[in-house]
Parts: structure tokens; sequence; C-alpha cells
């Protein structure tokens, strides 16, 4: 069948729901390791493919901050700063003592922020939390708003991993794509960040517009060449509420895309990156520690516009969102509500919740994970693990579960087994 090989793309998080009561009846001994999310929701201008919290900066926007040199409005940087150390300090009382084990610096364009400002506040983390002396500390930049010298004052400031949003190297198809960089500014970036970065990862898509197979291996070459330590290869996917869903672009089809994730696995695997997530791959000890936690039902409190929250309390999982809109979240976080929803996931929610999340792991995961993280038996979700191996899609070790190669192909259809039906 036309579509025997096709890969989906599973969201980190599933829809928000109605709140549910405090409490849920589950217990936990002790919470999970815990990571920072910083969001910075500003881009110079919004990508057609992008369906994330991300605005697009116009000219006028914020009059009082001037404007950069491409001519667009600069972020309101003071005011912003403010607003997170004002939200992580609302936060504390649901963290407090909690060692945080990663910062990951996501957005939008996080590299519009200035050193000095990064700097500012990873001395207020650190004031106010316990930060793991070997944290991993990841800002993404994109390589059309990067200079030497920021790098420099990134690094400077106690960042150790950034993540460049390269996504191709083909001039035709950045344009497609609406990147703000060419080809050449890719190079330029890759080549800054590894002065001064030992560790970095690389963002590339494929199943681009009218992309070929030998062009998406192309992209990679050109990838591999810089041997960064961590790859991110993504097929590219058309999202609701976005340029490209309003009016999509022709797009390989679902053969086409499969032989290139199949060439891009296999050349990355001959190169030594180990494939450790769906679209993940890294040098020897170089997975990114922050997603892993992700992956791994970890909790994680996000700050910033748009930002999600996972908390575990002792007798539940909390989930939070940050308002969305820059301009809600600047309001709303000077007076001290930063937080637009919160909810207690139920009880029974909770092995689909992770699932969600662990089966992505190539590896999978052991039984002593899930019922750490969910206060779940594994035995509560037997039928709907026999159901699952029965049918292919993951395989059992004793206490090890993982997907199999079947599950990887048609994860939607696996995660579905674990969803809980309501009347």
């Amino acid at each position: 069948m036309a579509d025997s090989r096709r890969r989906t793309i599973i969201p980190l998080l599933p829809a928000q729901r109605l709140p549910s009561p405090a409490g849920t009846g589950v217990r936990f001994s002790s919470p999970p390791p815990l990571a920072l999310y910083i969001h910075v929701p500003w881009c110079v201008q919004k990508c057609p493919y992008c369906d994330f919290n991300s605005h697009a900066l116009r000219l006028g926007d914020f009059h009082s901050h001037g404007s950069n040199e491409r001519g667009t409005a600069a972020i309101p940087e003071s005011d912003y700063l403010a607003a997170l150390i004002g939200d992580l300090e609302s936060a504390l009382p649901l963290v407090w003592g909690r060692r945080v084990d990663s910062i990951f610096f996501g957005g939008g364009t996080p590299s519009l922020l200035s050193g000095e400002a990064v700097d500012e506040l990873l001395a207020a983390l650190r004031s106010r939390l316990p930060l793991l002396p070997s944290a991993e500390i990841t800002l993404e930049a994109n390589p059309g708003t990067v200079e030497s010298g920021k790098f420099a004052a990134f690094r400077a400031a106690g960042v150790n991993r950034l993540s460049l949003g390269i996504q191709s190297f083909n001039a035709k198809h950045l344009k497609a794509l609406g990147r703000i960089h060419d080809d050449h500014d890719a190079r330029r970036a890759i080549g800054m960040a590894a002065s001064h970065f030992d560790n970095f990862n690389l963002d590339l898509m494929y199943g681009l517009p009218e992309q070929t197979l030998a062009e998406a291996l192309a992209d990679l070459d050109t990838a591999l060449s810089y041997a960064p330590a961590h790859l991110s290869c993504y097929q590219l996917t058309i999202e609701a509420n976005t340029a490209f869903a309003a009016r999509p672009p022709v797009l390989p089809d679902a053969d086409a895309c499969a032989d290139m994730q199949d060439g891009i696995e296999a050349k990355l695997a001959a190169a030594g990156y180990r494939h450790y997530e769906t679209s993940a791959f890294a040098q020897a000890g170089h997975q990114c520690q922050h997603n892993l936690n992700y992956w791994q039902f970890g909790d994680y409190l996000g700050i910033g516009a748009g930002a999600h929250s996972k908390l575990t309390l002792h007798d539940r999982v909390l989930r939070q969102m940050r308002w969305k809109r820059p301009e809600q979240y600047l309001a709303q976080a000077a007076a001290g509500q930063p937080v637009q929803e919160e909810f207690a996931v139920d009880a029974a929610d909770l092995p689909f919740e992770f699932m969600l999340n662990a089966l992505r792991l190539i590896d999978g995961f052991d039984a002593s994970l899930f019922e750490s993280r969910t206060a779940r038996s594994l035995f509560s979700i037997e039928n709907q693990l026999r159901q699952a191996e029965d049918d292919g899609l993951i395989e059992r070790h004793r206490q090890h579960i993982a997907p199999s190669d079947r599950g990887r192909r048609f994860l939607n259809q696996l995660l579905q087994r674990f969803l809980v039906e309501r009347a």
C-alpha cells in the first residue's frame, strides 16, 4: 500500500483538558528529576510551517526598545527578563529546594536575547534553586540572528550546548520554508558555533517542498562534515493554523519520505551516531539530557509566554500553561499571575501520558520507571501491553518494554492502545 511505510510525528503533550479536582488518588514517594524550560516567543518572522508559540516582530511593536539591524522591532528584553524572574519566583512554592538538572532556552528565537540577559537570568535561577554543577544548558539559535560575539557571551554566561535551526543547506528549500537565513548563513553560523561550543546540535528537516532523496542526503552530508555532537532530523508535516495549512505546498509522497528517513538513518548509523529517539541522533555520550528527561516523563518547570510545566507533587501530577501572547504574559506576570491554565492529570490518564513520551525512545523503558513516574503498577496496563505485543508493536524482555520496528513506524497506532475510553 502507498502509506505502508508512513512515519508519524507525535506531539510531546496531549491537548489541554478541563481542570481536574485537586488530588487524583495517587501517591508519589519522590519526584523525578526537574528541568527548567525558558520560552522566548519572538522571531524575526514567522515560518509558514511553524505552529509553535512564536510571534514575528514588526517595526513599531515596541517603540521604546528600538530596532535591530534587520529593521524589525527589538524585543522588550528588560521587561521580559523581569517577567521571567517574577514567573520563576511565583513557581518556587511548587519546586522549592528541588535541584534543576538541565535548562533549555527555546522559542521563538532565544538568540535574539543578549548575552547579558542570559547571564542575569541564569544568575537569578542559581540564587533561587540548586543547579546541578554539570547541568546541560542549551540555547536555540537561528543562523540569521547570530554573530560570534553573541555566541561568546552565551558561553561566558554558562550556556554549554547550542542548537542551531539549520533545516537545510539548499538555498531553494530554505526560501520555500520561509527561513531568514540562506545556505551561506547556515555554514557561517555552524563555524561560529564550533569555535565556542564543543557540544552543539543541528536541526535538519526532510520531506521539503519538491525535495528529492539525493537532496535530503546531500543536506545530511553537509551537516556531517561539521561533526556535530547531535543531530535532530524531522520530517516536515503540515500543521493546523499555519500558513502552509492555508496554502499547502507540494510535498514528496509518503514512500519518498520513508526512503529519505531510511537513508538518513542508515547514513547516520554508518557515521557512528546512535539513534536514541524518534528524531534524535547523537555521538556517544551526547544525548540531549533535557529532552531525555521529557521522554522519561520527568518534571519540568516552564517559564515564559506559553510555556508548559509538568510537576509531580505528592498526590498528583500538575500541568500548567503560561499566558501565550507576549503582551498578555508581560501584563499577567507583572500582576503575579503568569499561569493561564492549570489542572491535575487524572490518574487514569497517567499511563497514556507516560507512553506518549517513553515510546519515542528507541530503547524503551524499564517497568520500574513506569511505576515511579505514574504511581501505577505495570500490571494495571497488562492487557494493553499484551495486545500491543501480539500485534508486533512492542517487544518485552522481562521487565523491559521497547517499541518494535513496526511500533516505531506506526507510533500513533501503538499509543492509541493506552488511551482511556470515556463514556
